[in-house]
């Protein structure tokens, strides 16, 4: 696989490379993976028909070529031939669907999510889909029907969550590009654990038609990539609005995302910190020190950071979490046994059907999340903490709205530590979900953020990521930032390829 889009395209136009070759390339490095001591297992399948495509993308390549129009066909297909990795709640036509769950074996598509279309017309390939935790209820790809995926840094670690599975597979170099869903980080903390870029678009940029639905007031796609290139360049061809997706919204200046240019003028640069990240507990001090040289960094250039007082954020997580779960409750009320997926009927009635089927179907962290979700919402509170939840969210976009009014960032660590050991956290929920920490108000006021690979601890040589945040439809500038930043750094802590 080649490292980057641009130089993928340009082995392509050249001959270098074809589609079917790095297909193929990406199937045997699956199938021997399966094989090794310690699997990945961030690719749960590759899809079966995604070296039919990959000829097909060929056969066009050729015949453009000999036509003299090979540069006109990737101006028309920007992504011709490159396979992309798949988040496993992302519809992928006729293609198993199953939110590494039991209660979805068996389950398959009927149609694409518009995400896929779009990067379909675009000439990408679906190559297959990755493992996640189990409906994206997770912070380490640990809730999996199909067991956890392993951090290609280090194989004894996480790669974080929920979309550890298609992060995995472009830290590996296994994919191009990935994708993924975020509810309050998920695409960003597996980004920061394995070393990539991993954006989270502003709220309705990228549409959800075709996404299994977690908190839908919360869920948006995200996308992970090796630079921030990779990441512009999709995100380009599949913002905008969806007719199925009345959340849906456009990007403005997407275009300039498909030939992204690295910000220039820092000395007009203004920087927040919120003071309630910097005092936050738990935060490790090797992670600290990285954060401290990315504001030096800054400083450097010429911008301008400042402490800001943010008392809100204080309550972030506990907003994200009475609105997130109570959602999810709702959303997975559908999982019954009787329009799709798993059935358990052993004849005593609808209503142990419902019973058994989601008992054996649901796995702990789901059952958990649906408990607390019901609670929440049940008769005894009459909705009014939910309703408490919303309205702690909506002074949070007030507020960070305003912040923005006087600054063009917010910067801080993506998490407080950097990947844990398989097994460290998966039976403390709390210590869980404290991994959201630094991410969940960004979920909560619908701003676009993106984290980016700045470092490694000394202590476990494992990478450390800080996120870039701007104000909504502000995709452009915080990517112009990461592209900054990237230029004047080792590609993603791994060695260019010569």
């Amino acid at each position: 696989m080649y490292y980057t889009i641009e130089e993928t395209i340009k082995a392509l136009k050249e001959g270098k490379t074809t589609s079917v070759e790095l297909v193929q390339n990406s199937i045997d490095t699956f199938e021997a993976d399966k094989k090794s001591e310690k699997p990945l297992n961030a690719f749960l399948e590759i899809y079966g028909n995604a070296v039919e495509l990959a000829k097909e993308a060929d056969a066009k390549i050729a015949e453009a070529k000999a036509a003299g129009t090979l540069d006109k066909l990737f101006e028309e297909k920007p992504l011709l031939g490159l396979p992309f990795a798949n988040k496993d709640n992302i519809s992928v036509q006729g293609q198993r669907l199953t939110c590494s769950s039991k209660i979805l074996e068996g389950y398959r598509a009927p149609y694409n999510a518009t995400v896929i279309n779009r990067l379909v017309a675009a000439g990408a390939i679906p190559l297959g889909r990755c493992n996640q935790d189990e409906f994206a209820m997770g912070s380490s790809t640990e809730y999996s029907v199909y067991g956890p995926t392993r951090n290609p840094i280090n194989r004894d670690y996480v790669s974080g969550g929920s979309s550890g599975g298609s992060t995995a597979a472009v830290a590996a170099n296994q994919a191009l590009f990935g994708l993924g869903t975020e509810t309050g980080g998920s695409v960003r903390l597996p980004a920061s654990y394995c070393g990539v870029y991993g954006l989270k678009p502003t709220y309705g940029v990228l549409s959800r038609w075709g996404v299994v639905a977690y908190g839908s007031s919360l869920d948006q796609v995200g996308i992970i990539g090796h630079t921030p290139r990779d990441i512009a360049l999709p995100l380009s061809l599949m913002s905008g609005v969806d007719f199925y997706d009345d959340t849906s919204a456009d990007l403005p200046d997407s275009d300039k995302l498909r030939n992204l240019s690295a910000y220039k003028d820092f000395s007009s640069l203004k920087i927040a910190v919120p003071k309630q990240f910097e005092e936050a507990k738990g935060l490790d001090d090797e992670v600290k020190k990285v954060f401290e040289d990315t504001k030096a960094w800054f400083v450097s250039k010429g911008a301008k950071i400042e402490t800001v007082d943010l008392p809100i954020l204080d309550a972030s997580i506990a907003s994200y979490y009475v609105i997130a779960l109570s959602e999810a409750a709702s959303n997975l009320s559908r999982f019954d046994g009787i329009r799709y997926g798993r059935r358990e009927d052993n004849g005593n009635g609808y209503d142990q059907l419902y019973v058994d089927t989601r008992s054996d179907g649901f796995g702990p962290e789901v059952k958990r999340r649906i408990i607390i979700g019901n609670y929440v919402l049940s008769e005894q509170f009459s909705g009014t903490t939910y309703k408490k939840g919303m309205s702690v969210r909506a002074r949070i976009q007030r507020e960070v709205a305003k912040l923005f009014e006087s600054y063009d960032l917010i910067i801080s660590p993506v998490c407080p530590t950097t990947a844990f050991k398989l097994g460290e956290k998966y039976d403390d929920p709390l210590a869980m979900y404290l991994s959201d920490l630094y991410t969940v108000f960004v979920n909560l006021a619908r701003i676009p953020s993106v984290s980016v690979p700045a470092g490694f601890t000394e202590s476990t040589k494992m990478p450390v990521g800080i996120q870039f945040a701007g104000k909504m439809f502000d995709e452009l500038k915080i990517m112009q930032l990461a592209q900054a930043w990237e230029e004047e750094h080792t590609l993603c802590g791994v060695p260019v390829k010569e």
